[in-house]
């Protein structure tokens, strides 16, 4: 029998576990490039390393949310941050809030995609390569406090195959009636 930590999250669960080695080796991967570096490795092999390891970060973070959901999360943020309660995703947010973290979410993200043409779109920004990608990183951590705690639900709803969507700010009048009596259901 496993003990619960107050967040529903088994202490001994290997969701957590699973999820805490891989936000590991998201960050770890970064190694790999200093490493080839060390190793007399060309730079054409450097740049594709670099683009490689800095979209697998991204992809690495995104899975830690689908594999530790919620409750993970919480308990990786208890680890991580220790028991400070203003850090705590708040439950509902408004929507200027809500669009502020899907910008922060989104961009870098974008700017994961763009990296290949970076010398093209903003060649200043070679200069200052590390630096923005951890700026990058920070943002798209930061993006899930800002959206808050429900937005946990809705990153790990495509995860479940038993999820369901419920809309609870449905305006009846507004929608077809096939979405409307899906929604009564």
């Amino acid at each position: 029998m496993q003990a619960q930590d107050g967040t529903g999250a088994a202490t001994g669960d290997w969701r957590f576990k699973l999820g805490m080695a891989i936000f590991v080796a998201a960050f770890a991967i970064w190694l790999l490039v200093p490493l080839m570096a060390a190793l007399n490795a060309s730079g054409t092999m450097l740049a594709a390393l670099s683009g490689i390891v800095f979209i697998s970060n991204k992809v690495l973070l995104l899975a830690v949310v689908a594999v530790m959901g919620k409750p993970g999360f919480v308990q990786l943020k208890r680890h991580v941050f220790g028991y400070v309660a203003m850090l705590a995703p708040a439950p509902e947010v408004g929507r200027l809030r809500h669009a502020l973290g899907l910008v922060m979410f989104g961009l870098p993200l974008l700017t994961t995609f763009l990296e290949p043409y970076d010398d093209h779109i903003w060649p200043a920004l070679l200069t200052h390569g590390w630096q923005v990608e951890l700026l990058s990183d920070l943002i798209f951590i930061a993006s899930f406090f800002v959206l808050g705690g429900n937005f946990w639900d809705k990153v790990r709803a495509p995860f479940v195959r038993s999820a369901r969507v419920v809309d609870l700010g449905v305006d009846a009048s507004m929608t077809s009636p096939v979405l409307v009596s899906a929604i009564q259901r």
